[in-house]
């Protein structure tokens, strides 16, 4: 008995090939800044992914950050002064 799951009812044109994936782990690698890239030619695609998920962690976290810090301001600035109405019409 053969260890190969069974092929899906869909089309095999559906299914993503591996030069998709390595473009798209290209692709993926070109978005993390070159201090995270280290080696570029030969990088694994599980660690490709990892440092990728941190990367995006990162992210989410400098960005709860900011808002945080942008909350503050508006909270100690005068809510009928300019800055006040800079901070407000900053994108959420």
């Amino acid at each position: 008995m053969s260890s190969r799951r069974p092929r899906s009812p869909r089309s095999s044109t559906s299914r993503i090939t591996e030069d998709q994936i390595n473009n798209l782990l290209s692709t993926l690698q070109h978005l993390l800044p070159t201090s995270l890239v280290g080696n570029t030619n030969r990088v694994s695609a599980a660690r490709l992914l990892h440092d990728i998920c941190n990367y995006i962690r990162s992210l989410h976290e400098e960005a709860d950050h900011l808002s945080e810090r942008l909350a503050e301001l508006l909270a100690a600035t005068d809510a009928s002064s300019a800055q006040a109405d800079i901070v407000r019409s900053l994108p959420n």
